[in-house]
């Protein structure tokens, strides 16, 4: 049975940082491409990092570079995002996903899904 599941969320103040982590498990993680992406209220979803099975390969979203950091521990099947100067404008729900090829997450197309945890940042 797969289960992506993340964590790490939660309220932070304009310029925090915070740590997201996403745990998987039922599927090959180190086969998998990994990232994130959110959801703002109101607003379509959109990828904010993903990064390839041995790491040699990110991208991350204009709003989010230099500022964010992915990173990924395949013996513990985990993902992680640093995020540091946090603004109100990344207020989302923040999702872990899997996908089996890199140029498959990059395009949306992804095998897994995480329920989401929610990073609220005020003013």
């Amino acid at each position: 049975q797969v289960q992506v599941v993340e964590s790490g969320g939660g309220l932070v103040q304009a310029g925090e940082s915070l740590r997201l982590s996403c745990t998987a498990s039922g599927f090959s993680f180190d086969d998998y491409a990994m990232g994130w992406f959110r959801q703002a209220p109101g607003k379509e979803r959109e990828g904010v990092s993903f990064i390839s099975w041995l790491s040699i390969s990110t991208y991350y979203t204009d709003s989010v570079k230099g500022r964010f950091t992915i990173s990924r521990d395949n013996v513990k099947n985990t993902l992680y995002l640093q995020m540091n100067g946090l603004n109100p404008e990344d207020t989302a729900m923040y999702y872990c996903a899997a996908a089996i090829r890199f140029a498959s997450i990059l395009s949306g197309r992804v095998n897994y899904w995480g329920h989401g945890t929610q990073v609220p940042v005020s003013s």
